[in-house]
């Protein structure tokens, strides 16, 4: 792997919310949750540490369902065919759902995604051009979901990309294990502690 240049390089993690991780979240009311999803954030925490005592920055991608009238979210139809249990005030921006979990808060930047891709109708873009990032190191969940969209959308940008093998996860391990095979012709792929360890 290319030697990294800290001041160049962001920490991007993909949809670690309480409304995906925490008990009293959406997904923790519906019984949606997932030990290899709730790992994740002490996993990425020495990371995002180690990154920022070297001058990088941490961005936080947060899924979002905008509040539409009568405060119902504006829900993609296949999403909410998938995830009926979705509903008033899930994902909404400023509730304590849409918010980053607490043991990785506060990001040094947030983006609210509608979509899988952190890049889709984003500022992400534009904040990476104007710190002069060109290197994302990029953890999250869904590995096959917003994290592999944002891994091609990124290399689709000419933005360099490592993903974190342990510092991503699906709900089905299967799925997870098949998307790294399948982004592996196009980004690097680390575990959690060789990144730290290049980060040292």
């Amino acid at each position: 792997m290319d030697e990294l240049d800290p001041a160049r390089t962001a920490l991007l993690t993909i949809d670690l919310q309480n409304d995906f991780l925490h008990a009293k979240g959406a997904y923790g009311r519906a019984g949606q949750t997932s030990e290899l999803i709730t790992a994740l954030p002490a996993r990425i925490r020495p990371i995002v540490d180690r990154l920022r005592s070297r001058g990088g920055t941490f961005v936080s991608a947060q899924f979002t369902l905008v509040p539409g009238p009568g405060g119902e979210p504006l829900i993609a139809p296949h999403l909410k065919k998938l995830r009926p249990f979705l509903g008033r005030g899930d994902f909404a921006p400023g509730a304590f759902g849409h918010a980053l979990v607490e043991d990785l808060a506060p990001a040094d930047y947030t983006i609210e995604k509608v979509a899988y891709s952190a890049f889709y109708q984003t500022r992400l873009e534009y904040i990476l051009k104007a710190l002069g990032i060109d290197t994302l190191i990029i953890g999250g969940i869904v590995t096959n979901g917003g994290v592999a969209s944002t891994v091609r959308d990124a290399h689709l940008r000419n933005i360099h990309t490592i993903l974190l093998s342990d510092g991503c996860a699906a709900f089905d391990p299967k799925v997870h294990d098949a998307t790294l095979v399948s982004l592996g012709s196009i980004t690097p792929i680390v575990t959690c502690e060789e990144m730290l360890e290049q980060l040292s």
